[in-house]
């Protein structure tokens, strides 16, 4: 089922090139020292939300002895190429405080909103944000493929505030988040077939997950890593009849996957694995995982790293953000969330700054999704044969001074393709191919 929504928005005007001396108006907008590929693509870009529904489904947070049954309202933020521009929006949302209460927070965004969708076809990507995240957290990186030709679909998944510790609580989101993706998907093959809205234009035969932190587990799981019968009595009985072996387990995979992006993604270090053997093993689709060295929330090694080495059977590849936490993914803290340590501590990272994260992983993710999804090898080079230290790479003849042009990579250069000549450091990138 649909229903359009009418977003939560304030209409706000915001350039798309930074002046000398002035803050981004948008964290989409790249800064001067952004990699190549970060900068925003020539599609305009567009957003709405929609509300899909999905009748009959076991809500953990609801009911006393078992598992209520519900009607499962999921409101989606999308962001398109659109056909003409628009007034930027100012996208207003919360996340929960201290207490757990909501604090309400903007964020400014290039998008126009509810303007017609481009002429075209154009890849699906799902993307799934954190435990009491919401979409526009991650408008930065919406906005940004939107912007080069991909529709982005992100299910606002409703989590309880995370201060919250009770077993319902935490069955709220391990439940939900691989069912949701996988409906999602799903709606949006029943909307493309139909012709509907935004869905009119989505390509599903090219469909892409991306996932940050529970977000990332929900994207594994929904790319076919089997869960493991114990996350029937963790999710209070509502995945029991899709872990591995039982009779809908096949039903979470999400059809016609070309590529999965794993932000920080929960469920490689011990005691968090819900996944059984092959585990990760079983997602085939090339992914791109991306990391923290300090994440104390899912682990690095163990944790993230354990994931991408266990991934056997798929190209897959690892960034990692040498001293970063976990918050990589969500967008710079914004002025309401600066007054207090918690609300301060969602967004930001103790050791770098937040828009060269976020310019980094679009970079990074442009690349990846345009070769895997899009077929576009011009794109490899910038990913393949570089050196794994970004601190040892060379470039001879690389003018001096603060020379701002990027590197053309190999076999003129050793700094990684896209990256100014002084830019490249405190990262690593490692690839493993299919076994």
């Amino acid at each position: 089922m649909l229903r359009v929504l009418l977003p939560l928005t304030l209409a706000a005007a915001a350039p798309l090139a930074i002046a000398a001396g002035q803050e981004p108006a948008s964290p989409t907008i790249p800064g001067p020292d952004a990699p190549e590929l970060a900068a925003l693509g020539s599609l305009p870009v567009g957003t709405s939300t929609i509300e899909l529904v999905q009748p009959g489904q076991l809500d953990a947070l609801q009911g006393a002895d078992k598992p209520a049954k519900v009607d499962r309202h999921l409101t989606v933020r999308l962001w398109y190429p659109a056909a003409a521009d628009g007034p930027p929006i100012t996208y207003r949302t919360p996340l929960p405080g201290e207490d757990g209460k909501d604090v309400l927070f903007t964020v400014p965004g290039v998008a126009a909103e509810n303007v017609a969708v481009a002429r075209g076809r154009f890849p699906l990507v799902i993307l799934a944000h954190g435990y009491s995240n919401s979409p526009e957290v991650l408008a930065w990186l919406g906005e940004n493929l939107a912007s080069k030709g991909y529709i982005v679909a992100v299910p606002a998944f409703r989590d309880p505030a995370i201060s919250i510790r009770t077993d319902a609580a935490r069955a709220g989101p391990l439940s939900r988040r691989p069912l949701d993706i996988a409906f999602v998907a799903s709606e949006a093959a029943r909307l493309a077939g139909r012709g509907e809205g935004v869905f009119a234009a989505a390509d599903v035969s090219r469909t892409a997950l991306v996932g940050y932190s529970m977000g990332g587990y929900g994207v594994l799981t929904a790319a076919g890593a089997p869960l493991d019968p114990v996350m029937a009595s963790r999710t209070r009985g509502v995945l029991r009849p899709y872990v591995k072996g039982a009779a809908k387990a096949a039903t979470l995979k999400v059809p016609n996957l070309k590529a999965v992006v794993a932000i920080a993604p929960a469920g490689g270090a011990p005691g968090l694995q819900p996944w059984t053997a092959p585990g990760v093993a079983a997602v085939t689709a090339p992914t791109f995982y991306i990391v923290g060295s300090q994440d104390k929330a899912v682990g690095y090694d163990p944790g993230v790293r354990s994931l991408f080495e266990a991934q056997v059977h798929a190209p897959r590849y690892l960034l990692t953000f040498r001293e970063a936490g976990h918050s990589i993914a969500l967008t710079g803290a914004p002025p309401e969330a600066r007054a207090k340590f918690w609300d301060f501590e969602w967004f930001e990272d103790a050791v770098w700054r937040k828009d060269r994260l976020l310019a980094v992983q679009a970079h990074f993710i442009t690349a990846f999704l345009d070769r895997t999804v899009k077929s576009d090898e011009a794109k490899a080079a910038y990913m393949d044969g570089l050196i794994v230290d970004s601190n040892d790479g060379k470039w001879p003849d690389a003018p001096g001074g603060r020379y701002s042009g990027y590197s053309p990579g190999a076999p003129e250069a050793t700094v990684w393709k896209g990256f100014q000549p002084n830019k490249a450091t405190g990262m690593s990138l490692e690839f493993k191919p299919a076994s």
